[in-house]
């Protein structure tokens, strides 16, 4: 039966993504937005709440490990599995906004506040509120920065039509339950499949739910790619990044700590710094093609690899 029900759950990802897009774009369209602001910010968000709500009901049950796992493993499956794939199958990325002077910074600190953090082992309450100010200051930046003009890559039926904010926000409701409702369904049947093979915590929130979680950030960068819209793909993956490390890992620390064990969890740790550090490189060199993609798979390879 879980079976049947992943396969369900699949299928609502992607109509939900779909609906997601368009009417990501009608948003943008009318507003006169960028679509980087518009994938860092709602698309990204909607995205990240499966992370949320794994990592929240993980912290409610005392499953720390869990919890953390689903956020470190999201994030690199994000940046190494996703912008790995687009990257590899996009024919030509040319995002007119400047991603690593604008937006490098926001792949670098998460990740080095992140770190301290968990330097004592233990992730408190007030670093959950330290990183739910950090998603304010991220919002702010945003949308202080966002004089960028709109994508010309818009789908023409769309200029043609009427803005109509009850239709767009009915679609935009229905794409978001069909995405996250299948990611849920996903990772629950998913999870129930892994554990009749004996796979402990740690894995299952850093593979099946991680992966899980990161479906609609997969399926909605895919579709976005289809419809032209690199930047709308690449912000929603910096966003989603920045959402699950303060939004997530907050929410869950504020309700309880959060521990980690940081010998057992030294090499994924290490996989997270290096997915990161290679997508600033990739920003920096503007490697949008599949010499970026090469860098960014052989670090899934490798984190593969060593949980065989």
């Amino acid at each position: 039966m879980d079976f049947v029900i992943f396969i369900i759950a699949m299928s609502a990802l992607i109509y939900g993504a779909d609906f997601v897009i368009k009417e990501s774009e009608r948003i943008a369209l009318h507003f006169n937005i960028s679509h980087f602001v518009i994938g860092a910010t709602l698309v990204s968000f909607g995205t990240s709440l499966p992370e949320m709500a794994a990592s929240i009901t993980a912290s409610m049950a005392g499953k720390s490990e869990m919890a953390v796992a689903n956020v470190v493993g999201s994030n690199i499956f994000n940046i190494v599995l996703i912008l790995g794939t687009v990257f590899f199958i996009s024919k030509a990325m040319h995002p007119k906004r400047d991603l690593f002077i604008k937006d490098s910074a926001w792949i670098i600190v998460p990740l080095a506040l992140f770190l301290i953090m968990i330097n004592d082992g233990v992730i408190g309450r007030f670093d959950g509120f330290l990183f739910i100010l950090l998603m304010s200051s991220y919002l702010l930046f945003l949308f202080v920065d966002s004089k960028d003009e709109l994508s010309q890559e818009i789908d023409e039926e769309l200029v043609k039509e009427k803005f109509n904010w009850s239709k767009t926000a009915a679609l935009l409701t229905i794409g978001f339950i069909l995405t996250i409702g299948g990611a849920g369904f996903v990772v629950e049947s998913g999870t129930n499949i892994a554990r009749m093979f004996g796979v402990s915590e740690w894995v299952i929130g850093m593979f099946l739910i991680a992966i899980g979680t990161s479906l609609p950030e997969l399926v909605v960068s895919l579709v976005a790619i289809k419809k032209g819209n690199a930047e709308m793909s690449i912000g929603n993956i910096i966003g989603s990044n920045v959402a699950n490390f303060s939004m997530v890992l907050g929410s869950a620390a504020l309700i309880n700590p959060l521990t980690i064990d940081l010998i057992a969890t030294k090499f994924d740790i290490m996989i997270l710094i290096a997915s990161s550090v290679t997508l600033t490189f990739i920003l920096a060199n503007k490697l949008y093609n599949k010499t970026g993609a090469i860098f960014l798979l052989i670090i899934l390879a490798l984190l593969i690899q060593n949980h065989l």
